[in-house]
């Protein structure tokens, strides 16, 4: 009777079996360029490796004369391991009262587009390019963006999303370029790093001009049909 196990010496497929197994070993590569235009790796809080850290740091943070006018630092509100951020430009009064991002009218506007492309707030991550309002909810400046993006940078790098929704021109700035335009980039999908980016419309500006809520919309469906393929 052959009692000779198959397989047990051929050599091809325990080789196979141990290159699989090395290849679950081999260390990421670091990471030696900055996701966002213009910021330096080592300014971004390289050494947190979870928000909360960075959560605390940006609530001690005085970097920016924007500190100096608020209430307080506006962080960040949602799932901390979501495959889609989203970013805004900066807290409003309402955010800036309660200490959360997207509370106020476009935030309520922002819940309605979420829900009707099917996305549970709770479920998805939402931030602001700057932590702090700046005064009269004016857009921020280039010197305030400058420093808080690094907070961006970083949870970005620890989120490690697989999508991110740029709401309003200060974040496709931030995100994209500098020199990028909202009207010409919006509902077209660019990528980096292997993470797709989607500019639109912020929900301010469909409060002033209801003419951009169907273009939204359109961009909030290519952006949920994206998200539903990941899962």
């Amino acid at each position: 009777m052959n009692i000779e196990q198959q397989g047990l010496f051929d050599e091809e497929e325990p080789k196979k079996q141990a290159e699989d197994i090395a290849a679950r070993f081999i260390p990421e590569p670091v990471q030696t360029v900055s996701f966002l235009p213009g910021v330096k790796l080592e300014e971004a809080y390289p050494d947190f490796n979870d928000l909360e850290p960075l959560k605390k740091k940006a609530l001690e943070c005085q970097g920016c004369r924007l500190r100096e006018t608020c209430q307080q630092v506006v962080f960040s509100t949602g799932r901390v391991n979501s495959k889609i951020i989203f970013v805004g430009e900066g807290p409003g009064s309402d955010e800036d009262e309660q200490g959360i991002p997207f509370v106020g009218r476009a935030g309520q506007l922002l819940n309605q587009i979420l829900a009707a492309a099917e996305f549970k707030r709770e479920e998805v991550y939402i931030t602001n390019v700057v932590k702090c309002r700046p005064p009269g909810n004016r857009l921020p400046n280039p010197d305030e963006v400058k420093v808080c993006r690094n907070y961006l940078e970083a949870e970005i790098r620890i989120i490690q999303p697989k999508i991110i929704v740029c709401l309003g021109a200060a974040a496709t700035q931030a995100v994209v370029d500098p020199r990028a335009k909202i009207s010409q980039l919006r509902g077209k999908w660019l990528q980096r790093n292997g993470i797709r980016i989607m500019p639109t419309y912020h929900p301010a500006a469909l409060l002033r001009n209801p003419n951009y809520k169907r273009p939204v919309w359109e961009d909030f469906k290519l952006i949920r049909d994206t998200y539903q393929s990941l899962t």
